[in-house]
């Protein structure tokens, strides 16, 4: 056998050597069933089974704080979500830390364990509202319907969320978006429940006639 068959030969074998220590490395990772495709398939999606949140989220704040420490300064990330589902539950959470995602899901987290339940009345709020939380003052007033949502910045978005489509808001106090925020939902919490009651019809007595009365 010549010098040039023995090196082909040689190569071959290495070649198959390699390809059984890839299979069996394959093996150990994923097993040794062929992994099923799931695409083109109705209802076998991974995504179908995954469960849906049904609340919406929007982010009122994100900014960047710093903490002094021993060796200097430590940069966090603050953010300020509301979460609902238009349905009258609204809620606002709080959450730091050291990326953005990270401080984003605290704040969820933190806004469905303080969810509120907002009673709405044909699609607005059942009466006027005045509320002070610190130095955060606002104001609610019910609109007509068709009037739309009059307000702006952090309301607004507390609003939308809630589910309520006719209101007119005014901020009186501080500007900063948290405590607007805070005192939205103190003030959506603190709204009187209306009972709807139900109109009785008057009975009908049946009419007795004058002469079956004479005899």
């Amino acid at each position: 056998m010549s010098e040039d068959k023995k090196v082909k030969t040689n190569n071959s074998q290495a070649g198959k050597t390699d390809k059984g220590a890839a299979k069996t490395v394959a093996k150990d990772l994923y097993g040794g069933e062929k992994r099923k495709s799931f695409r083109g398939r109705k209802g076998d999606s991974r995504r179908n089974n995954e469960p849906r949140d049904e609340f919406e989220q929007r982010i009122l704040e994100i900014a960047r704080v710093t903490r002094v420490m021993a060796g200097g300064k430590r940069m966090n990330f603050r953010a300020c979500v509301a979460i609902g589902d238009k349905k009258g539950s609204v809620g606002v959470g709080l959450g730091k830390g050291a990326d953005v995602t990270i401080a984003i899901n605290k704040a969820v987290n933190r806004a469905k364990k303080t969810l509120i339940k907002v009673p709405i009345v044909k699609d607005t709020i059942p009466h006027e509202i005045y509320n002070k939380l610190g130095a955060a003052k606002i104001m609610l007033k019910p609109a007509q319907q068709g009037r739309g949502v009059i307000s702006g910045g952090v309301i607004r978005a507390i609003v939308d969320l809630a589910g309520i489509k006719n209101i007119t808001s005014k901020t009186l106090g501080t500007n900063n978006k948290v405590n607007n925020a805070r005192c939205t939902i103190d003030a959506l919490s603190k709204l009187r429940k209306v009972e709807v009651v139900k109109e009785k019809t008057p009975e009908v007595k049946p009419v007795e006639n004058k002469e079956e009365k004479k005899k």
